[in-house]
């Protein structure tokens, strides 16, 4: 039953993924055509950081098909060169759908009204057309709050926030109270005070270069290499140059906002960037008329090469997704050492584990688990060890000895390894310093201690 509903919590994301690879083609093709349609398609659906959020029951791919759709259509809006009620609606009803599916899609509020007003757009920029859009992108916002209201059921109640000035008003009644105290939530955890782990380091507040770093690690080397390549080359084409910029502006902007957050918790976050990159890299064949036969054929190998590198990624790594790193990190056994969290461990292998106790015969199991779920949903009989939140009081009353960890087999998530809730690190050292006897997937090590 445990497993009937894990597959029912997550065949949704699986539609949203096929939903966001549909969306890339379509943008794809009114961008560049329909070669670029079919590239876009086939990187967004086999990427392997978003095969790996889309097979789990997060908002992550969710979040990120709405933004694109977002995109799309404002796009589609501020290319009519007039008030066009219909696609007006239209994205009004998807930007509220954004912005209901993730918090984190409101930080594309400035972006989109800073591409309101540049000259991105094939007709000649004047300032009348620039206010016409900024009027659009209003008035599809004002459209956007019946949609998230009626997301959160016409809620109606007094509002529940916790910091001042914002508290003094919990006495008045309003909209969708929910949403309103999420965003207020969403805003504290951005400004710290949750444990980030970057390079063997644990902080509060975050730092600066964790979203880089993330993405060069966690994204195949090809598509950084690729999208390099593209944005030259679109950018200096005169002919691409608007569309490129409308892609690149986009995606550039969203990197800029989300390295001001401390909430540095996983490449997850950097998602909505993807559809922004591969649709700029789709945008390459429509320079193809234009070049000479040998930077023709360089470019449509180094897609062809780009292409079938992210699948060979994937089948080298499958199952394993979330664990994926680049071969420039050392490949997904380096990566706990780079990063932890959602990037790698998100408690993904807890079949597993089960099954190997099973074969093993393990029956002094010691479970250091990182994860919300309870292993004995799944009959995994264990002694608790320091985790995350389960048996979180244990990180300041371990129940083993640090320095002379007793007999036995422990299991300890990546994350637990390096003690995510604690800024000096002490309790599992021990286990550090030395290579696991086995790997559960690449999120859970096992160390027999004699």
């Amino acid at each position: 039953k445990v497993s009937q509903m894990i597959f029912l919590a997550r065949l949704p994301i699986v539609f949203l993924t096929i939903g966001l690879a549909l969306a890339g083609f379509r943008f794809g093709k009114e961008l560049w055509g329909k070669i670029a349609a079919l590239i876009a398609f086939i990187f967004l659906l086999f990427d392997p950081n978003i095969l790996a959020h889309g097979r789990y029951s997060t908002t992550d791919v969710g979040g990120t098909l709405f933004i694109l759709l977002s995109s799309y259509l404002l796009w589609r809006l501020w290319t009519t060169q007039k008030w066009n009620w219909g696609k007006l609606l239209a994205a009004g009803v998807v930007l509220g759908l954004a912005f209901s599916s993730k918090y984190l899609n409101l930080v594309f509020v400035p972006i989109f009204a800073l591409l309101a007003i540049l000259p991105v757009y094939p007709d000649e920029w004047h300032w009348r057309s620039a206010l016409r859009r900024l009027g659009q992108l209003i008035a599809a916002g004002i459209i956007s709050l019946p949609v998230i209201w009626a997301i959160f059921a016409f809620q109606w109640g007094q509002f529940s926030f916790v910091t001042t000035p914002l508290s003094d008003i919990n006495s008045v009644k309003g909209p969708m109270p929910t949403f309103w105290a999420g965003i207020e939530q969403i805003l504290r955890l951005s400004a710290g005070g949750r444990a980030n782990f970057l390079l063997g380091e644990t902080s509060l507040e975050g730092w600066w270069y964790y979203f880089p770093v993330a993405y060069l690690v966690k994204t195949p080397l090809v598509v950084i290499l690729l999208t390099l390549l593209a944005a030259i080359l679109l950018l200096v084409h005169a002919g691409t140059r608007k569309r490129a910029a409308y892609l690149l502006l986009a995606g550039v902007m969203f990197f800029l906002i989300i390295m001001q957050s401390d909430l540095n918790i996983g490449y997850r976050h950097l998602i909505p960037l993807l559809p922004f990159l591969y649709l700029l890299i789709a945008g390459l064949p429509s320079l193809w008329p234009g070049m000479d036969r040998l930077p023709r054929r360089i470019t449509k190998a180094a897609i062809l090469f780009s292409i079938l590198g992210v699948i060979i990624i994937d089948l080298l790594v499958h199952p394993h997704y979330l664990s994926y790193f680049n071969i420039a990190a050392g490949g997904p056994k380096n990566g706990h050492r780079i990063l932890v969290d959602s990037n790698i461990d998100w408690g993904q292998d807890l079949l597993r584990l089960k099954d190997w106790v099973d074969e093993n015969n393990i029956d002094d199991l010691k479970l250091a688990w990182f994860g919300s779920a309870d292993p004995a949903y799944y009959g995994i009989e264990y002694q608790p060890l320091p985790g995350l939140p389960r048996n979180f009081n244990l990180w300041w009353d371990p129940p083993f000895d640090p320095e002379d960890p007793e007999p036995g087999t422990y299991a300890i998530s990546v994350s637990n390894l390096w003690e995510l809730p604690l800024i000096d690190k002490y309790l599992f050292s021990w286990f550090r310093n030395r290579e696991p006897d086995y790997r559960i997937g690449y999120s859970i090590y096992i160390y027999v201690v004699e």
